[in-house]
């Protein structure tokens, strides 16, 4: 692993790591994380997703954990996953 990669972050890859996601409930949040998790994360599979509403059902979470082989390839999944206008944040 290269320095400059092991002084941004404090994980050691590949890890198991989990990505959620939140957005309006009923907006196809569920579809577009797993477009963008399928294109950044190739083990990726959408049944392991979880989704659960918020209390007033306004809003929906949508959780998953992949296997993470770098941090680029989490910054990439952050990035595209907080410029997409279904997701409102995501951590």
């Amino acid at each position: 692993m290269a320095e400059s990669e092991t002084e941004e972050t404090l994980l050691e890859f590949p890890c198991r790591f989990p990505i959620k996601a939140m957005g309006k409930a009923e907006s196809g949040l569920e579809s577009a994380v797993a477009e963008i998790l399928s294109r950044h994360a190739p083990d990726f599979e959408a049944e392991h997703m979880s989704t659960r509403p918020s209390r007033g059902g306004k809003w929906i979470a949508v959780t998953v954990v992949i296997e993470a082989r770098s941090k680029p390839q989490l910054d990439a999944i952050y990035g595209e996953l907080t410029a997409h206008e279904l997701v409102v944040w995501a951590l």
